[in-house]
């Protein structure tokens, strides 16, 4: 059996749900455990079990050295702070053979079971941001992202697992200092500091929209199938992180930062029927608990999706900064790279 933890609030509500139903689609044998990171989450699976879930209280989960430093870390450092943590509080009060920590923001679209076996006799995996060149930010946010690290219960695992959860709690912030950040970069020398690590060679663990613009997808029999371009290797989409998609007031969508070049191929093939499927749960969440915040809303966008308004305000905006930047590569990337859209739209 595969093994997941990830941890949320009720703002990451729906995209959990979707998360969970991927694996329940994909995946032949799994269990997830969920550490609800507020009594909304919490009461939510409480009073809406789910077959392969378990959801673990702060009460549980908190011991005494990470309610020690969680005063001194914001809401984004603590969750990074406690992610070692969330897989060695499963392996040992579960007694788990095997637990891997997942992002929340993911969905999968086939058997993840393909990554776990590449690890073969290893006991920790992890995975390459395989940035596009263009952006590249290994030296600042780490050559590896913490979004899919799996742990075997052995010798070599669990002392990989301890070492990693005491300097997140020795050191865990949201900036660059002496070579580390947040959680993300002490992986970066994982693979000489310890045996047994494995780096996912797999192309299709890992798919964010830092690396997508590396590859061509098609659909084939309901797999969405990925083509490298520069090799033309072919691979199954296994899960695609949906990192920085939020929700604003005004049934508004932003998919992703507007460093990302994001073509109608990507947009269609993952973000159309993710954010569906997050309004499908978003609805029944809203007829259960109409009181849950369930998709993280909480304020108006920056701006409106595409319209004459939008582009009034995207050349005003870069004329009050330079004269030059009018008709320049800025404006002309921020409506390239217009990702908000109204939910409806979907």
């Amino acid at each position: 059996m595969l093994n997941f933890v990830t941890l949320f609030n009720s703002g990451y509500l729906t995209r959990g749900l979707v998360l969970y139903q991927s694996l329940e689609k994909q995946c032949a044998n799994f269990h997830l455990y969920i550490v609800a990171f507020d009594t909304a989450t919490l009461d939510y699976f409480k009073n809406n079990p789910q077959k392969h879930l378990t959801v673990i209280s702060l009460e549980q989960f908190e011991d005494d050295e990470l309610k020690r430093v969680k005063p001194t870390r914001s809401v984004a450092e603590y969750c990074w702070t406690c992610t070692a943590s969330t897989v060695l509080y499963c392996i040992t009060n579960f007694k788990l053979s095997n637990c891997t920590y997942i992002d929340a923001d993911m969905r999968f679209y086939s058997d993840p079971k393909v990554l776990v076996d590449e690890m073969g006799d290893n006991s920790v995996m992890i995975t390459d941001h395989r940035y596009t060149a263009k952006y590249d930010q290994s030296q600042t946010s780490g050559k590896y992202c913490v979004q899919f690290v799996c742990f075997k219960n052995t010798e070599e695992g669990m002392a990989v697992l301890k070492w990693w959860r005491n300097a997140c709690i020795d050191w865990c912030y949201n900036r660059v200092e002496d070579g580390k950040f947040g959680d993300q970069k002490y992986l970066d020398d994982w693979t000489k500091r310890f045996k047994g690590v494995h780096e996912l060679k797999h192309l299709g663990g890992g798919i964010a929209p830092w690396n997508v613009q590396q590859y061509n997808f098609t659909t084939q029999n309901g797999k969405i199938i990925g083509t490298e371009i520069s090799s033309n290797k072919s691979f199954d989409a296994v899960f695609f992180h949906y990192h920085s998609l939020k929700f604003f007031e005004n049934e508004i969508v932003h998919l992703a930062d507007a460093a990302y070049d994001l073509n109608e191929n990507i947009i269609s093939t993952f973000y159309k029927d993710y954010v569906k499927a997050i309004i499908t749960q978003y609805n029944l969440v809203h007829k259960i608990a109409p009181q849950i915040n369930a998709n993280g809303v909480f304020g108006p966008a920056k701006y409106l999706p595409m319209s004459f308004s939008t582009l009034k305000k995207y050349y005003s905006e870069n004329f009050k900064s330079s004269k030059r930047n009018v008709f320049g590569l800025k404006v002309l990337r921020q409506i390239k790279n217009h990702y908000y859209f109204y939910l409806n739209s979907f």
